[in-house]
């Protein structure tokens, strides 16, 4: 379960810091991966750490900050495979270093472990900005030339994070909308209100229809919309089952 925490870290906050910082970011990328090497030495989980800041620098790769990634999906679907396989592989730990013992001595809770705090904070940190990029990986390989044609003549509008690469795109919010969206999906579905959590959805669909119902032409809008809301939801789905699974077979 720490190994998955500390890979979704690492990849959530390469992201972050190439989102926040765009000059000398070598600088920060090796300040961040001595951190992660740090923590992780202090979880009694060095391998780990080492483990996660190498497919860490492999995403940064393959996935870049605009236009098509290298390899599609792929890297999204092996990323996904290689954090349920840790929790498979290993679900909990009876040594949880230093860092975990004073986790143990001060607590709010007995039932959360250090491992699950990681996890839930590695969950949280991908779901940021790196949520935007599964997004815009599967927007543009769903959408191709179509979604490039919209984002030069600004008829696109940005949703869930994915704003169009161009000129001039017509809404930027959804950098921002997108994160927010997915947290509090990741948070409702682990606390259990499915009720509030319909409710939201709902409400995104109810204030897009108008913008949805203009799109007479292609349905290009209203496709794109569909795609990268979904592609969203699941992701926070997806992250939020990976929790309640480490916690119960933890």
């Amino acid at each position: 379960m720490i190994a998955a925490g500390l890979l979704l870290l690492a990849v959530g906050a390469v992201d972050l810091l190439r989102q926040m910082i765009h000059a000398r970011r070598w600088i920060a990328f090796t300040v961040a991966a001595v951190l992660l090497v740090v923590v992780s030495a202090g979880l009694d989980a060095v391998i780990a750490g080492f483990l996660a800041v190498a497919v860490a620098a492999i995403w940064t790769w393959v996935v870049p900050e605009d236009g098509p990634a290298r390899a599609g999906l792929w890297p999204v679907a092996l990323l996904a495979l290689a954090a349920a396989a840790c929790v498979v592989v290993a679900p909990g730990r009876t040594r949880p270093g230093p860092l975990g013992q004073m986790w143990a001595a001060y607590r709010p809770g007995e039932a959360v472990s250090i491992d699950v705090v990681v996890l839930v904070v590695g969950c949280v940190v991908f779901l940021l900005e790196s949520g935007n990029a599964v997004v815009r990986i599967a927007l543009r390989s769903e959408m191709g030339g179509r979604l490039d044609a919209a984002a030069t003549t600004g008829s696109a509008t940005a949703v869930d994070g994915t704003a169009p690469s161009g000129p001039r795109p017509t809404l930027k919010g959804g950098r921002l909308i997108g994160p927010l969206e997915r947290i509090l999906v990741f948070v409702l579905t682990l606390t259990g209100a499915y009720t509030l959590l319909a409710a939201v959805l709902a409400a995104k669909g109810i204030v897009r229809f108008p913008e949805i119902s203009r799109d007479r032409d292609d349905g290009d809008r209203a496709e794109y919309f569909l795609i990268g809301s979904l592609v969203s939801w699941v992701t926070s789905l997806a992250a939020a089952f990976l929790v309640w699974w480490g916690v119960h077979a933890g």
